[in-house]
């Protein structure tokens, strides 16, 4: 795969090294509005690629340079998430205007993308999110239509747990703690619940925390989470 190339003037130097993927939405009414903005050197957001519904992929600053994708963001002792990740922005309207599936074309172009971008730079699993894991308190996106599950069963995300699973009773304080530990910021926690619950049980997104909310953070926080994925 060869991205082609729409270079955005809206980055600046690294201060870290890559060991990040970020995935998002553009969130816009149309791929090309999108484009636009993130070339727009007055709008100052970036991303260094863009997925299009048909697959097709832009490049729209080099991997070596920061682009602006993350904003305020957080992720396992990491503030400064844009200089440390690589950012993807997903062609969706996003929840606020007509958020739909993702194409099977676009995510077979994101799938090949991530793989190449996890060996190049060597990245974990549990370092592949999505915008809404790093900033739960402003963000949504890639959303709970997002098929982690495919990345997962080609090992380019962690799997949704599913096997052995213990319920260990945690209090709120105590999964708090443990989503705290797990990677993400807890300052707004209904927020943070709801993040996690996004990315690992899509089909519940209500902010409760419930013994299958405490089974799977548990799940991840052992050295092999076990899925279906």
């Amino acid at each position: 795969m060869t991205p082609i190339e729409a270079p955005s003037p809206n980055f600046d130097d690294r201060a870290l090294p890559i060991t990040m993927i970020v995935l998002h939405y553009t969130g816009m009414a149309d791929g090309e509005s999108a484009i636009a903005r993130l070339r727009d050197p007055e709008a100052k957001v970036s991303a260094h690629y863009v997925v299009a519904e048909d697959g097709t992929t832009l490049r729209l600053v080099p991997d070596e340079k920061r682009a602006w994708h993350a904003g305020q963001s957080h992720w396992r002792d990491i503030d400064d998430v844009n200089s440390a990740s690589i950012g993807i922005e997903i062609v969706n309207p996003g929840h606020d205007l007509g958020y739909r599936p993702f194409p099977d074309e676009q995510i077979d172009a994101v799938i090949r993308l991530v793989h190449s971008l996890k060996d190049r730079y060597e990245i974990t699993r549990g370092n592949i999110v999505g915008h809404s894991d790093i900033a739960p308190a402003r963000k949504r996106d890639p959303g709970e239509l997002f098929p982690w599950g495919k990345l997962a069963r080609l090992r380019l995300a962690l799997p949704r747990p599913t096997k052995n699973l213990m319920d260990p009773m945690w209090s709120e304080g105590g999964f708090l703690l443990a989503l705290e530990r797990f990677g993400y910021d807890v300052t707004d926690k209904m927020a943070a619940i709801m993040a996690f619950q996004r990315r690992f049980r899509p089909e519940l997104v209500d902010g409760e925390i419930d013994a299958e909310c405490r089974m799977i953070l548990l799940a991840l926080l052992l050295p092999k989470p076990q899925g279906d994925d």
